[in-house]
């Protein structure tokens, strides 16, 4: 009996002596470096290039209408000046409300998948952090972190950048 006591207390004493795995994540980086939000930002710049140049071609035109507007107003009476003026600016109200709809569609779409990105980057450093025996996985980034000082040894993230690589590409 007293060895087996004595056994529990060693392997118990054991246990607490060894070292615990604790890592870190550089959050900015990993975010930043994975490639799926590369691409993710590429489609978007795209999109947000083509809405800028479709809304300055849309300007272009409505200026031009305002123009001739004008030209042809100074040829009618007031009255008729004055209505012909307030449907040109309901029509380009119109069309601002359209394009600032757009842009925050396009601004949603963008946060949504952005979340996504960064969801996917939480479960996948989850899943390391027990599949190879870690008791804490920090975070820290450039702004904000709870990581002051962390041995480069201890710092997981460009290996977090590949495991989320290979998923996305797969």
């Amino acid at each position: 009996m007293k060895k087996l006591i004595l056994a529990v207390i060693v392997l118990v004493t054991f246990a607490s002596c060894q070292e615990q795995k604790i890592g870190f994540v550089d959050n900015g980086k990993v975010i930043n470096d994975i490639q799926e939000k590369k691409d993710i930002e590429t489609k978007y710049d795209g999109l947000t290039e083509a809405f800028k140049k479709r809304a300055d071609s849309i300007g272009q035109t409505y200026q031009a209408e305002y123009q001739g507007l004008q030209a042809k107003a100074a040829r009618m009476s007031q009255s008729k000046q004055q209505e012909e003026i307030q449907k040109f600016q309901a029509k380009a109200q119109q069309f601002q409300q359209m394009m600032q709809a757009e842009q925050q569609q396009m601004q949603t779409a963008y946060q949504t998948e952005l979340d996504s990105v960064i969801s996917k980057m939480k479960t996948t450093v989850e899943d390391y952090g027990k599949a190879n025996g870690y008791k804490f996985i920090f975070g820290t980034n450039e702004s904000v972190g709870t990581v002051l000082y962390g041995d480069e040894a201890s710092d997981l993230s460009d290996i977090i950048i590949k495991e989320i690589d290979s998923k996305y590409k797969k």
